[in-house]
């Protein structure tokens, strides 16, 4: 079992403000982990940056439920990751393509302007910034794992 080295966490209502709030969260995180190279530190920062916005830009709620971003980041040895969730959320129609292998995507412009910020730029970002990215429904939350490997020696 890998050690947690730094952890830092955030729920509140999925806003201008929760962004706001989690770039200070991330500061106080490099504080803890300065040794993690400053690299991946403003890579790592970008990818959770802009999965957060997506949550907080393109998040729909559920059915009488208020939408909150929640963020977990941690630091592992050789590894930084973020869980970050949009609780109280509709699923995802259609499911992002995390895996970069839209061959089976819509073919309307117009749709794809309005999908993951900006026809899946920002998912595309967030791909070349992390090791691995994940999506999954869980109960009412879809839950985003971005992973970033990091070596200290480096």
């Amino acid at each position: 079992m890998t050690d947690i080295l730094a952890r830092r966490t955030l729920e509140e209502p999925a806003s201008d403000q929760a962004i706001e709030n989690l770039h200070g969260l991330l500061d106080q995180l490099w504080i803890d982990a300065a040794f993690v190279p400053e690299l991946d530190q403003m890579a790592f920062t970008t990818a959770v940056i802009e999965a957060a916005s997506n949550v907080v830009q393109h998040g729909v709620p559920s059915e009488g439920a208020e939408l909150l971003l929640g963020v977990e980041l941690t630091v592992e040895t050789g590894r930084l990751r973020a869980v970050i969730s949009e609780i109280g959320a509709a699923a995802h129609d259609p499911a992002p393509d995390v895996q970069g292998t839209a061959a089976s995507a819509p073919l309307d412009e117009d749709a794809l302007l309005e999908d993951y910020d900006e026809s899946g730029r920002g998912l595309s970002m967030i791909r070349a910034l992390v090791t691995t990215v994940t999506v999954e429904r869980q109960g009412d939350t879809n839950v985003w794992v971005l992973s970033r490997d990091s070596d200290p020696a480096n």
